[in-house]
């Protein structure tokens, strides 16, 4: 008798344990209407400001055919009349307007509708006009940062830690990565540093700081950088680029532009900067709505002046 009792009780709590909850799935919230600017509203470049917008897919290898999610969206601003050298990051998880009128994230852009369409969401969004892009695998990343000799990178003790936790190999980074310090980072394991987002509270915030973080160094590392050792990296990047649509003199002024600029101290922007952003849940996904009207304002006001963004530790 006890044993069927015993017995009557394993099975309930084996046959309770079995039972899997089923996932609560998250309320989606209807975001307000976004309205971009038209393309005749779009102001020109201020004399002298050349922009580029560079993107990575989320991808190692990529097609141009059929492109990945663009997880690292990047406005490059050369300014030969102030002096300046821009990188501007956008966050991925923000939501647009999509060219069929719909609203989504844009990340999934340039792979439903061709980096083009990226392009002009930047520039309607933004207030910013800027038609010239190339798009990188992270393959390409990778070994376009090999070739100029790698980035020294500080990280804190978290960032180590996920970083050794990723495996990355043991000469990835000189010396081996082992804690907080400065370390000098092969095209890998840049990359993956790049693309951490879990490691303390800023999500995709740490990421683009990151990112613009990498793209700084780089900058500074050449800032005596010779006219042969500039078109060395140009041909780097010309061969490991995915899509493009800067002709053969497009680049070549640019790297006429970049040689002005030799000495020239990195700035760093955010974009939508964090007041700019409310997060909420659409589609099943978490998202951030955006006030674009202030980020007009805020991007204009920052290109315009001689400002100078101190990047958050």
């Amino acid at each position: 008798m006890m044993k069927r009792f015993l017995c009557a009780i394993l099975c309930a709590l084996l046959g309770t344990a079995c039972v899997i909850p089923t996932p609560v799935a998250l309320a989606s919230q209807m975001p307000r209407d976004i309205i971009p600017l038209d393309d005749d509203a779009l102001p020109e470049p201020a004399p002298g400001q050349h922009h580029y917008l560079m993107a990575c897919v989320d991808t190692w290898k990529a097609n141009p055919k059929n492109l990945g999610n663009t997880d690292g969206v990047i406005l490059v601003t050369l300014d030969t009349n102030a002096k300046r050298l821009i990188f501007t990051t956008f966050t991925r998880e923000m939501l647009i307007k999509r060219p069929d009128g719909g609203i989504g994230r844009i990340t999934y852009i340039a792979k439903n509708y061709g980096p083009e369409a990226l392009c002009n969401i930047i520039s309607t969004h933004f207030g910013i006009k800027v038609d010239k892009y190339i798009l990188f695998s992270m393959d390409d990343v990778q070994t376009i940062i090999d070739a100029m000799g790698g980035v020294y990178i500080t990280v804190t003790d978290a960032e180590a830690d996920y970083l050794n936790r990723y495996r990355i190999s043991r000469d990835s980074t000189t010396p081996s990565m082992d804690k907080a310090g400065t370390y000098l980072f092969g095209g890998h394991a840049a990359v993956i540093y790049m693309r951490i987002r879990k490691v303390g509270n800023e999500g995709d915030a740490g990421r683009t700081r990151r990112m613009r973080t990498v793209l700084s160094t780089l900058a500074s590392k050449y800032d005596n950088i010779t006219l042969s050792q500039a078109l060395e990296i140009l041909k780097a990047v010309t061969d490991h680029s995915c899509i493009t649509n800067l002709t053969l003199t497009d680049l070549m002024e640019a790297v006429g532009y970049a040689m002005q600029l030799r000495g020239v101290e990195p700035e760093g922007l955010q974009m939508p900067p964090n007041e700019a952003m409310e997060p909420i849940v659409y589609a099943g996904m978490s998202t951030r709505q955006v006030d674009f009207e202030l980020c007009r304002q805020r991007l204009a006001e920052f290109l315009d002046s001689g400002f100078s963004v101190v990047e958050a530790k």
